[in-house]
């Protein structure tokens, strides 16, 4: 994943809309970890197809864009993942 820094010059309405874009997506992940978390048989794939649930239930997330979706999906499973990963470290 790349991630770029930069300063911007903002107006009221731009930081608004930047703002709810990243309340929306992490309500998408975390949304997805919750789903996960009650079935545990859900894959990396599952979170994605959820996310298109998400866009139809809530009519704030279906104006998020579609790579916004299947970002905030990546970093739940990744989240997930690690998860794994440190309890495997810890156990041994």
């Amino acid at each position: 994943m790349l991630v770029f820094e930069f300063k911007a010059y903002k107006k009221s309405a731009q930081l608004s809309a930047v703002d709810e874009a990243i309340r929306t997506a992490q309500f998408v992940r975390n949304s997805c970890i919750r789903l996960w978390m009650d079935n545990q048989k859900i894959g990396q794939y599952d979170l994605q197809k959820y996310c298109a649930v998400l866009a139809h239930e809530f009519p704030f997330a279906s104006e998020l864009n579609s790579m916004a979706f299947q970002a905030s999906a990546e970093r739940a499973w990744s989240a997930i993942s690690r998860f794994y990963d440190n309890c495997v470290k810890t156990m041994l």
